[in-house]
């Protein structure tokens, strides 16, 4: 299971920030996977991977959060915030929900034992309009364009039926 944040440690000045986001295209289809690792500086890295194999958007998720957690591990992270706008990714990542499916048994696992190598680690979710940088990456690891997602609250205008 992941370390757990304590409050005094969770925004430290020596706290590094990544954001994670998973694409597969068709789902199930090829993974992309995008981070954006952020240091304690402020100095941003940006990685656009294609994942391992095929498989599902869940799969692409967890293995966009392996890629975060050795790229952080290997910048010297000890304290990390890991943001992303997959529930699925954050709660198993965090250790507070479990599935039966044996691929991401698997993928959990791996998560669960990179996170193992921080002193401090914790996941947040954001709607997907918060994660465009990483969702921009994941998309462009597949070649695909840049879909920015819609904005809770701004509705597009409704079509207007034509009369005959």
């Amino acid at each position: 299971m992941p370390p757990h944040p304590t409050p005094d440690t969770a925004d430290s000045p020596g706290c590094w920030h990544a954001w994670f986001d998973g694409a597969a295209s068709p789902n199930p289809g090829k993974l992309g996977l995008g981070v954006v690792l952020q240091s304690p500086d402020g100095a941003q890295t940006e990685l656009s991977a294609r994942g391992d194999g095929t498989g599902c958007s869940n799969e692409a998720e967890l293995q966009a959060v392996c890629l975060a957690l050795t790229h952080a591990h290997a910048a010297g992270a000890r304290h990390l915030i890991l943001t992303g706008d997959s529930d699925f990714a954050v709660r198993h990542g965090a250790g507070l929900d479990h599935t039966a499916v044996p691929r991401l048994v698997a993928l959990i696992g791996q998560v669960h034992d990179w996170a193992s190598h921080f002193e401090h680690l914790e996941f947040r979710w954001v709607p997907r309009h918060r994660n465009q940088a990483a969702d921009r990456l994941s998309r462009a690891a597949l070649g695909l364009p840049h879909k920015p997602a819609p904005h809770p609250g701004k509705t597009r205008p409704a079509k207007r039926r034509r009369r005959a």
